[in-house]
């Protein structure tokens, strides 16, 4: 049975709470990210910078040059242990507004999974690869 590791991607683009927000903001542009898993000096999942959260930058009037990526992540982003099924990983994607899940071993970031791979471990798993 596959697992929600085996679609993931293994090498994750992070940043840490202290990364000013438009060097992470830039970091997304540049590499079409739809979100960055924030992760302290441990590689321990602490967040998620989503698309989402960034939008809100558009609202605020005053631009302060001191603003970071933890003025804005979302501290309670959906994650899931490397163990997880498919059918979590499928579970998770749709019923929250994330499109991608941090996957974790005890609170490590070891691998991000998104919808487009989740897409193409389906194809796999119904003998249907590309």
């Amino acid at each position: 049975m596959f697992k929600a590791v085996d679609v993931a991607k293994k090498m994750v683009i992070t940043v840490r709470p202290d990364t000013p927000i438009y060097e992470a903001i830039r970091l997304m542009a540049n590499r079409n990210l739809t979100a960055l898993p924030v992760v302290d000096a441990e590689l321990n999942l602490i967040g998620v910078l989503s698309e989402k959260d960034v939008l809100r930058l558009l609202y605020e009037t005053e631009d302060r040059a001191d603003q970071t990526v933890a003025d804005y992540m979302s501290a309670s982003a959906p994650s899931l242990d490397t163990n997880a099924s498919l059918i979590d990983l499928c579970d998770q994607l749709m019923d929250s507004s994330a499109r991608v899940v941090p996957l974790t071993e005890d609170g490590r970031l070891c691998a991000i999974a998104s919808r487009s791979d989740l897409i193409q471990g389906i194809l796999r798993v119904k003998g249907q690869a590309i």
